[in-house]
C-alpha cells in the first residue's frame, strides 16, 4: 500500500477497525471517543468530506489525515509509529491478511460485566506476590509483567484485587488464585523486544507463559517481540502484527492439549503462507506438561496453580 492509497481510506473505516463508532453526527462532522486514551467526553472530530481528523484532547498528535491517525494510535500503544509502520498496519487491517484456522478455546472467559475496574497500581498485595511465587514467578518479574487491579463486584458490593495485564484494545486480563476473567474487549497484548531487527517474534498462549520465559531468561526482557494471545480465539487477530513485518522466525508457545495442538498446526499453515517465515513450535521443549509454566512449576517442586 502506498501513501496515496492510504490517504484515500475513509477515516471512519480506520476508526471502525479500532472499534470506534461515532457518538454524534452533524453534517460532515462525526464525533468519536479518542482511540488514544480513556475519556468521558468525546473529543475526536472527523470531517468526512475532507477526510481529516482532529483530537482536541491530545497535544502530541492534534490531527491530520488517516496516516497521521494510525501513527498517533501506534504511538499511543508504544509501537513503531513511522510512516512505513502505519502503511503496514493499514494494509493489514483493511486489506488481505492470510487466514489462520480458528481454534475454539474451552477455557476462554468473556468480559465480566459485573466487575468494575477502580484503578491499577504496582503490585503491593502480599497474597498476589505469593500467588506469583506459587507459579514460579519471582516478585521482580511479576511486578514487571503485571499490575495490581482494584475491582468492584456490583453484585456483592465488595472490592477485591487481582493481577492484571492490559491488552491492545485497552481491556484487562485479570487473575488471582481464585479468579480468572477480563474487563473490556478480549484482545492480544503486543510487547516490543530489546532487539529492533525483527528477526523473530514469540507468540504465547497465556500471560503466565510469557512471565515464565522472562523468569527463565534471568528476569531480563526478551530479545524478540512477543504477542500474548490470552485466548486461542485471538489467533486471527495476531496475524496482522506479523504479516509484512519481515520476521524470519515465529516461535509459538502453545499448550500441549488438543486445542493447543490445533493451534500449532494453524500456525504452521500460516507461516507457510508467509514468505521466508519459519515456524518454530516450542511446546515440544516442555512436554509432557500442559504448558511452559506447568513444566516450570514441576521443575522447582512448587504447588499447583
Amino acid at each position: 500500500m502506498n501513501i496515496e492509497h492510504a490517504k484515500a481510506i475513509p477515516i471512519s473505516v480506520i476508526l471502525d477497525k479500532l472499534n470506534r463508532k461515532p457518538v454524534r453526527i452533524k453534517g460532515h462532522t462525526h464525533v468519536y471517543f479518542s482511540v488514544f486514551r480513556e475519556e468521558k467526553t468525546a473529543s475526536l472530530f472527523v470531517d468526512t468530506k475532507g477526510n481529516r481528523w482532529r483530537d482536541f484532547g491530545d497535544f502530541n498528535w492534534q490531527g491530520g489525515d488517516g496516516i497521521h491517525l494510525v501513527r498517533a494510535y501506534l504511538d499511543s500503544q508504544d509501537l513503531s509509529c513511522d510512516v512505513s509502520s502505519a502503511l503496514r498496519w493499514l494494509s493489514n487491517m483493511t486489506g488481505f491478511v492470510p487466514s489462520i484456522q480458528p481454534v475454539e478455546d474451552p477455557d476462554e472467559k468473556t468480559a465480566d460485566k459485573t466487575i468494575i475496574l477502580r484503578r491499577t497500581d504496582p503490585i503491593g498485595k502480599e497474597y498476589l506476590l505469593e500467588y506469583g511465587r506459587s507459579r514460579g514467578i519471582p516478585d521482580n518479574v511479576l511486578k514487571a509483567c503485571f499490575k495490581q487491579a482494584a475491582l468492584h463486584n456490583k453484585n456483592t458490593g465488595k472490592i477485591f484485587h487481582t493481577l492484571c495485564m492490559k491488552n491492545d484494545w485497552k481491556g484487562y486480563e485479570l487473575r488471582n488464585k481464585a479468579y480468572k476473567g477480563c474487563i473490556g474487549r478480549k484482545y492480544i497484548t503486543f510487547i516490543r523486544g530489546t532487539d529492533l531487527s525483527h528477526e523473530a517474534i514469540n507468540v504465547f498462549e497465556g500471560a503466565f507463559d510469557f512471565a515464565t520465559v522472562i523468569t527463565q531468561n534471568e528476569g531480563k526482557p526478551l530479545k524478540h517481540d512477543s504477542i500474548i494471545l490470552h485466548s486461542l480465539s485471538n489467533l486471527k487477530k495476531a496475524t496482522a502484527y506479523i504479516k509484512n513485518y519481515e520476521y524470519r522466525y515465529c516461535q509459538t508457545w502453545m499448550d500441549n492439549d488438543e486445542p493447543g495442538k490445533q493451534a500449532v498446526l494453524a500456525w504452521e499453515e500460516f507461516c507457510k503462507a508467509e514468505q521466508n517465515l519459519i515456524h518454530v513450535p516450542m511446546n515440544e521443549f516442555y512436554l509432557p506438561y500442559k504448558d511452559v509454566n506447568a513444566a516450570h512449576i514441576q521443575k522447582f517442586g512448587l504447588g499447583s496453580e
